[in-house]
């Protein structure tokens, strides 16, 4: 475990005896440095992949919301737009709606890089991902499902219910 950075969960003996929310917990945990690698590899900077992929779905986003959506500080979507920018692959616009405000705007260039990067990033990740056998995936995706609803309908009053019980 100490390879995988799970040192500190040692403690809690055998990673087959822990609960589904501790390793899901380690899983989480693990992901993300090697999905960063992994996009790397690919000549991109993962805040700017998936930047570009957010603007591909909805285009003219403010950098604040862009922040929120990828879980980042506004200082980071900033650094990455101004490489994306100089890159040619966004530009700013000033908001039609408020003067003040700024929207992202994907370019012709970050559009063809997206569409260059995206498949070859595409096969990598779910290579790393496959890992469920084929009679287990509909359970592993109900299980993901109910928690992905979970997470997004959770609310801070449900905390302080479990806290006060």
């Amino acid at each position: 475990m100490e390879n995988f950075g799970l040192e500190d969960l040692k403690m809690f003996g055998p990673m087959e005896e822990w609960p589904i929310g501790r390793l899901f917990g380690a899983a989480s945990r693990l992901s993300g440095p090697i999905v960063w690698r992994i996009i790397e590899r690919h000549g991109i900077s993962p805040a700017g992949f998936f930047l570009l992929r957010l603007l591909i779905v909805e285009d003219g986003l403010r950098p604040g919301e862009v922040a929120k959506r990828l879980l980042v500080t506004p200082a980071t979507v900033t650094s990455v737009v101004d490489t994306l920018e100089r890159n040619g692959h966004v530009r700013r616009e000033r908001s039609y709606r408020d003067r003040r405000g700024v929207m992202l705007r994907i370019t012709d260039s970050g559009r063809r890089l997206l569409a260059e990067k995206s498949a070859p990033i595409g096969r990598d990740l779910a290579r790393l991902y496959d890992v469920v056998d084929e009679e287990d995936e509909a359970a592993v995706r109900r299980f993901l499902l109910k928690l992905i609803d979970k997470f997004e309908n959770h609310s801070p009053d449900e905390e302080e219910k479990e806290e006060g019980a």
